[in-house]
């Protein structure tokens, strides 16, 4: 069969089949097998960045190191700096993946992947969709995402949906009568999964709802439902599958890493054992029992281009109490929520589409450091913002620039300049917050 998803990675440099090999290695090991190949590629990782890159051996303070607990914890701060002084030797932004994260957490910044690594992320989701019966080579997808709107970013995105055979729903306009338009692509396209950002399809179950359409009645070749980004209440898991008639799958990931943890067919959160290392520490970065709340801290097992080591994503978790190191469970996700925006024109829009509009300030010269939006009035923003220099006309001009492309005209945004910004008990951001109702 000719599988054009694998082979546009594999052209793009990505070795999609040495990652698929050894990722069915690692599935396959035995629990001892696999408690040996941990504790190998968390020694070789470290050693490997504290040899070859420059920004890992200053964090760290040596080039040796005794025990895993007295490596230093890395956080969204320490990131704040351009990608050239955190790259490894042999690596640069021509010979890696190169992204920036979406900024959900207020901490915005640009990452590399080696091209190894990066496709064993693609293998890994290609893993665990599996089991739901979903190949990305065949498999229709309905993808509810944002897309870039200037002409190259556009047209790359639509290409790489033709590439990864998927129709993507923008999801800046959620109003009703952009759902109804939604509604009639299911009703015409043969569409195998949903995937995408949470509220946004919560938002499209609710207008179902409101019209009292079960999905699968107009598109019975849908299977299931991943959801990603953002939180998934219990009331809106149980919505989703009432108006979907689909099971509905909980994602958690990160761009910068690889998925997390990913919903089982057995109903169980379970954590990437494979490329991943996964701590939940507390205050004072000690590992915490299972069961217990904690920081979530994770280490990528392969990524040579820039160290992920012990790395503080921002969220606190609990992993279930039955959970071992060859099948850790997360019991439970505290924070990434994301409020949605009704604008003066009765438009609807996501919190994750701010990420769009202040991607334009995100720049790798460490200036922005973090963020925050707040929606006072039907109209206007707050922008809150940690940086070294107030932000210029220039810059001021881009974001609203921005904002009149992917939102709508005449919005007042305010900006104002802070020296750190207020967190939550759980020590996050959250990026988005309308006191709109």
């Amino acid at each position: 069969m000719f599988r054009l998803f694998d082979l546009s990675l594999q052209i793009n440099g990505f070795p999609m089949m040495e990652a698929k090999a050894e990722l069915r290695k690692i599935v396959a090991f035995s629990e001892k097998e696999h408690e040996v190949f941990v504790a190998n590629k968390k020694l070789e990782i470290v050693d490997y960045h504290l040899q070859n890159n420059v920004f890992y051996k200053d964090l760290v303070g040596t080039t040796t190191f005794t025990s895993w607990e007295d490596l230093p914890v890395l956080n969204k701060k320490n990131l704040q700096k351009p990608l050239l002084d955190r790259l490894s030797k042999e690596y640069s932004t021509k010979n890696s993946y190169i992204n920036k994260t979406s900024g959900s957490s207020g901490t915005p910044f640009i990452f590399a992947k080696d091209k190894y690594c990066h496709a064993l992320t693609w293998a890994s989701n290609m893993y665990r969709f599996g089991w739901y019966g979903i190949d990305f080579n065949t498999s229709y997808q309905a993808r509810f995402y944002g897309i870039l709107m200037d002409f190259i970013g556009n047209k790359k995105e639509r290409f790489k949906d033709f590439l990864g055979h998927r129709f993507r729903f923008s999801i800046f306009d959620l109003s009703d009568e952009v759902l109804e338009g939604f509604l009639n692509h299911f009703r015409t396209k043969k569409f195998n999964y949903i995937n995408g950002y949470t509220s946004s399809i919560v938002l499209f179950a609710k207008f179902l709802q409101k019209r009292n359409i079960v999905l699968t009645a107009i598109c019975p070749t849908l299977k299931v439902c991943m959801v990603t980004s953002e939180m998934l209440f219990e009331e809106d898991k149980i919505l989703l599958e009432k108006q979907f008639g689909i099971p509905i799958v909980n994602e958690y990931g990160a761009s910068e890493l690889d998925l997390i943890a990913f919903e089982n067919p057995q109903d169980e959160w379970q954590v990437n054992s494979e490329t991943l290392f996964v701590e939940i520490l507390d205050e004072n970065n000690k590992a915490v029992p299972n069961g217990t709340s904690g920081r979530i801290v994770i280490t990528s097992l392969f990524n040579k281009a820039h160290p992920f080591i012990r790395y503080d994503i921002g969220d606190i978790g609990i992993l279930d109490e039955q959970s071992t190191l060859q099948k850790p469970i997360l019991k439970k996700l505290i924070g990434r929520t994301n409020d949605v925006a009704i604008l003066p024109s009765g438009k609807k829009s996501p919190g994750l589409t701010f990420y769009y509009v202040t991607k334009s300030i995100i720049e790798d010269d460490g200036n922005v450091k973090e963020f925050v939006i707040r929606q006072t009035k039907i109209d206007t923003f707050e922008i809150e913002y940690v940086s070294e220099t107030e932000l210029n006309l220039a810059q001021i001009e881009k974001i609203e620039k921005a904002i009149a492309l992917y939102l709508e005209n005449d919005l007042v945004f305010i900006f104002n300049k802070k020296e750190k910004l207020e967190r939550n008990k759980s020590g996050k951001l959250k990026q988005f917050v309308s006191f709109v109702k």
